[in-house]
Parts: structure tokens; sequence; C-alpha cells
């Protein structure tokens, strides 16, 4: 009989989306038992399976949301040169095309805003986006 630690290492590797036959040479157990800890483990590793992707679904929101301010940041920094630029040098153009890259960047990180819940009871969609800038 396996003991508990390998269950719940078999529930971790499994969550983690590994074979049976690859937790069998980590746990020690043969394929058989492992198929029958996978139908009586099936909730606990579905469970571990979503938190993992919360878990990584939080990791990349982080990093998405310093990639727009990274972005936002650039952009601020390439406008306020513009604005200090004669608009007929041709370093402007370069400037221009990387203000018009940032933006577009920005625009692809965008999500709409998605409230869930009874108590909301307005239009998300008749709310603004993220607007371009003049040029």
């Amino acid at each position: 009989m396996k003991s508990t630690a390998d269950k719940e290492r078999f529930v971790e590797l499994r969550a983690a989306g590994l074979s049976y036959d690859a937790i069998a040479a980590q746990v020690n157990a043969s394929k058989p038992t492992l198929i029958a800890w996978g139908r009586e483990l099936a909730k606990e590793v579905h469970n571990a399976r979503a938190v993992r992707m919360d878990e990584l679904f939080e990791k990349y929101a982080v990093a998405k949301a310093k990639r727009v301010e990274v972005f936002g940041q650039r952009l601020n920094g390439i406008l306020a040169e513009l604005d200090k630029r004669d608009l007929a040098d041709v370093p402007t153009e370069g400037l221009l095309k990387l203000a018009l890259r940032y933006g577009e960047a920005m625009r692809e990180e965008h999500e709409p805003l998605s409230m869930q819940g009874e108590e909301i009871a307005f239009d998300m969609s008749s709310l603004s986006t993220l607007q371009t800038w003049p040029v």
C-alpha cells in the first residue's frame, strides 16, 4: 500500500499534465495502481489543475500589466519627444513609426472590461475603449 505522500505527489504530477507512465517512474507505482488512483482522486486532480491554472493566469496577468505599463511609458516619451520636433525632420518619421507601433501594442494588450454579478445592471459596451492620440 502506497503512502498518502505518494498519492499527493500523484495528484501534483497529474495536475501538471504528466502521463501515467511518467508518474509511475517518479512515484514507483504500477500503471494500473495509478489509473485506480486517477479514478479515486479525480476531484483532487481537477482541483489541483484549477489552482495551477489560476496561478498561471495570475502570473500572466501581472506580466501583461507590466507590459502595458512599459508600453505606456515608452509611448509617452515618444509623444513628448515628437512635441519638441519639427515634423519635417527625417528622424521624426522614425518616432512616428515607433509611436504607432507602441500604440498598436497597447491596443493589442487591451481587454474589454467585463463585470459579472446580478447586482450590475448596465451595459459595459457603452464605455469608451483605449483611444488613439492625435498625430
